[in-house]
């Protein structure tokens, strides 16, 4: 194993972010836990074990599982095994596991340790790392959570070649927002350069990936680990928008990633509307999303509106009761502004500005 980076949050708590050479070595690392564990699984993650440990929990691979129920069968099955607080919750897969386990991590006596492990390319640059974790509720996107970042997140590269193409690039869209947020030009550069190997997955570039885009991540929650200073808000670029889109379609044809692509070129657009975005960085950027595949040119239809904008309004980002959306200025500079409605409606029903 070798450690990454440590982020430092909230009351000097820490995450160590630690990188295994292999399966091999991740087992071996787990293995030094002890027997008092419970494990969370999906149904895609639990595949990867020829037998599971005694104490588990497997879920429904996918957003339908982000509940409050699967939330209590965690707890449940803590109580069930004897877990104790001083015990710890190892949440095994992607962006949905990190977040329940977490969440259940959270509430378990009042707060019990907590090892994450993200197996999709979305829960090693996001999910997993930053503290935050929710469930889904009454339809909306992560509206029900808490803050609480795991002890360590252990990221293995190998598990990425287990993922469809389309899992692949759910992830990729956040490395690519983290590219335009960062406060500098490293991973943007990396994106346009090394996209042949990004896209045939090869180990090293994969690494290196996944290195910068967390650095991204890092200094922003390091900075505002509990979303109170305006900062770390920034992160959301792209998903007011998407969020909308993932509610109005109930979770289905729309995965997180895809959202976010395309939830940030609305904003890139929303930016030159406002006079706050550089438009030749905004046709740069957009370029960048299409290059590597994504959907960004998806029109809500008129019969569609309403529901959309009923979803945008229950957004969490609300002040003075206006929902804000994170604009660009340029590269790594970002505000929040409200979008008035006519705006918000022409972005995402009318033909693409550019």
């Amino acid at each position: 194993m070798k450690k990454l980076t440590t982020a430092v949050l909230d009351q000097g708590k820490t995450t160590d972010i630690l990188l295994a050479d292999d399966l091999k070595d991740l087992a071996n690392h787990l293995g030094g836990y002890g027997r008092a564990v419970m494990w969370v699984f999906d149904t895609n993650t639990a595949k990867l074990f020829k037998q599971l440990p005694p104490a588990h929990v497997v879920l429904e691979s996918g957003e339908s599982s982000k509940h409050l129920s699967s939330l209590e069968r965690i707890l449940s099955t803590c109580l069930d095994e004897g877990l104790a607080r001083d015990g710890r919750i190892i949440g095994f897969g992607g962006g949905v596991v990190c977040d329940l386990s977490a969440f259940a991590a959270s509430v378990y006596m009042r707060g019990c340790r907590l090892t994450l492990v993200p197996t999709t390319l979305l829960a090693m640059v996001d999910a997993a790392v930053g503290g935050k974790t929710a469930v889904d509720f009454r339809g909306m996107k992560n509206m029900v959570g808490s803050f609480y970042p795991a002890g360590e997140v252990l990221i293995c590269i190998d598990t990425l070649r287990t993922l469809s193409d389309k899992e692949f690039l759910n992830g990729l869209a956040e490395v690519i927002k983290h590219a335009l947020l960062s406060q500098d030009e490293e991973l943007y550069k990396f994106l346009l350069v090394k996209k042949n190997e990004i896209l045939s997955r090869e180990p090293k570039t994969l690494a290196t990936l996944v290195e910068l885009s967390l650095e991204v991540k890092k200094w922003y929650i390091e900075q505002d680990p509990t979303e109170t200073k305006g900062i770390r808000q920034m992160l959301n670029l792209g998903h007011t928008f998407a969020h909308a889109l993932e509610s109005s379609s109930h979770f289905g044809s729309w995965n997180h990633g895809a959202a976010v692509a395309w939830g940030t070129c609305r904003a890139l657009e929303a930016g030159i509307a406002m006079q706050v975005t550089d438009k030749a960085y905004a046709i740069g950027a957009t370029k960048l999303f299409k290059s590597y595949g994504y959907d960004i040119e998806h029109r809500i239809g008129r019969g569609d509106w309403i529901e959309f904008r009923d979803h945008l309004l229950k957004d969490k980002k609300k002040a003075d009761g206006k929902v804000l959306f994170v604009l660009l200025e340029g590269q790594g500079k970002g505000v929040l502004r409200p979008l008035e409605m006519p705006l918000i409606q022409h972005l995402v029903i009318a033909k693409p500005i550019f």
